[in-house]
């Protein structure tokens, strides 16, 4: 397992907010992740955060004011990058494809294939790497994300069944398939065939009964911008209750799609997976 470097540390409402870099066997190279340890020996239950389109591990480091209410709540928060990066490292032209947009999948096409191997990078290595380092209880985990995040928080979940104690999102893109952000990246990382994409679609693996969810809480702001085309959240709703899975789905009036309003609710997320993670 590769060695973890610290990039920066900083003390943090007792705890310590840090960056660190180490070499991704998924991935292919290097990468970073942001880790908050709360005060205190621990081990401590972790829950790990999936950014959007175009976030780097800093966007919710930085705007994501999620420190004082982790360091009460005794939980470690990790938060990691939204794809490969670097030199050699395929990319596109676009924001919505390539570098910063790894939309929590294992690629299968060129020049995707080999490196962006996001889904194998959170579900099987992170928690490995990050709890080696630090006092964490990988026996209580919880997972989170938001937009293209919360698409890979919630399928990631319904793919991992046992693995997590409770799954939230801020504003996430629960049908993939059937929206333009995950139809364009769908197609260039799994190929034309959807039935590929199945695996991947929060709407879908409910449908086909993946999973073990409980329940859920989503959050969705009414003047985001991106509600009616890429969000669709009416989708989740009616998967949900064909499933039998208890949504909390609030619809926040006036909140857009930015860290604004994921910091406005960042402590009832954290709350949500405090309680489940007991």
């Amino acid at each position: 397992m590769s060695e973890i470097e610290t990039v920066e540390e900083h003390a943090a409402f007792g705890g310590v907010q840090g960056v660190y870099k180490f070499t991704s066997e998924a991935l292919g190279g290097p990468t970073t992740v942001a880790v908050f340890v709360p005060p205190g020996k621990g081990p401590f239950p972790v829950v790990t955060y999936l950014s959007g389109l175009t976030c780097t591990h800093a966007n919710v480091m930085e705007k994501g004011e999620y420190r004082r209410l982790a360091a009460e709540l005794g939980l470690v928060v990790v938060c990691p990058d939204t794809s490969p990066r670097g030199e050699g490292v395929p990319n596109d032209d676009a924001y919505d494809l390539g570098q910063g947009a790894g939309f929590y999948v294992n690629a299968t096409q060129a020049p995707w294939a080999g490196r962006f191997n996001m889904y194998d990078y959170v579900t099987k290595e992170l928690m490995a790497v990050v709890a080696g380092k630090f006092p964490v209880d990988v026996k209580r985990q919880s997972i989170f994300g938001h937009s293209m995040g919360g698409h890979g928080a919630i399928s990631i979940a319904l793919n991992s069944p046992g693995v997590y104690a409770s799954v939230s999102a801020f504003s996430p893109i629960v049908a993939p398939s059937q929206v333009p952000w995950g139809q364009k990246a769908f197609t260039a990382y799994l190929g034309a065939d959807q039935a590929n994409w199945r695996a991947h679609d929060s709407v879908a693996l409910l449908e086909d009964g993946k999973g073990d969810l409980k329940d859920l809480l989503v959050d969705v702001g009414t003047a985001d911008p991106f509600l009616e085309k890429e969000l669709k959240p009416e989708l989740l709703e009616a998967a949900c209750a064909k499933a039998g899975v208890a949504l909390t789905l609030r619809r926040q009036p006036g909140y857009d799609h930015s860290y604004y309003f994921i910091s406005s609710f960042m402590d009832d997320h954290l709350r949500w997976h405090a309680d489940r993670l007991k």
